[in-house]
């Protein structure tokens, strides 16, 4: 895995969304931050618990200029359920083929109760105005990735 790093031009993608619209990131550049954060996989604990959490604080985000992309190798349609079960006020894409996440470089070998298997791995990448990586966030818990969100975007909204 070569994962993106700061200051690095965030690559381009265009995505479907939840509902098979597709979405471009280049609609967001210049425009407002933009939080894309890679999960592995749509309804399962861990990533519901996150999600939630970035859900609870989509004022905030707002306030702050920021947009939440969600990515997972999931089917639209299994990400449509996912938004309507959790009410989820953000946007989730569909990477089936993890091109986008091999782009950022959140694609590759994963060990869970002792079996390998090719995976994302979850990390989320705030991409400023001018497109570029302005922070990693790589070391979280599941259920405080919105705090710890919500923390550097204070501190870089000083």
């Amino acid at each position: 895995m070569n994962t993106l790093t700061i200051g690095d031009n965030a690559p381009l993608f265009t995505l479907k969304d939840e509902n098979e619209k597709a979405l471009a990131l280049a609609d967001f550049i210049g425009k407002q931050q933009i939080l894309v954060y890679f999960y592995p996989k749509a309804m399962t604990p861990g990533c519901t618990v996150q999600a939630q959490g970035l859900r609870d604080i989509q004022t905030q985000l707002k306030d702050l200029n920021t947009v939440v992309l969600g990515i997972s190798p999931d089917e639209p349609k299994r990400l449509a359920k996912f938004c309507q079960r959790d009410n989820l006020n953000f946007t989730l894409l569909s990477d089936v083929d993890h091109q986008v996440a091999d782009d950022f470089g959140v694609w590759g070998l994963k060990k869970f109760m002792g079996r390998e298997y090719d995976g994302i791995h979850r990390l989320s990448f705030l991409i400023d105005l001018d497109g570029k990586i302005s922070h990693v966030f790589n070391k979280f818990k599941t259920k405080e990735h919105h705090t710890v969100v919500l923390d550097v975007l204070n501190a870089l909204a000083k």
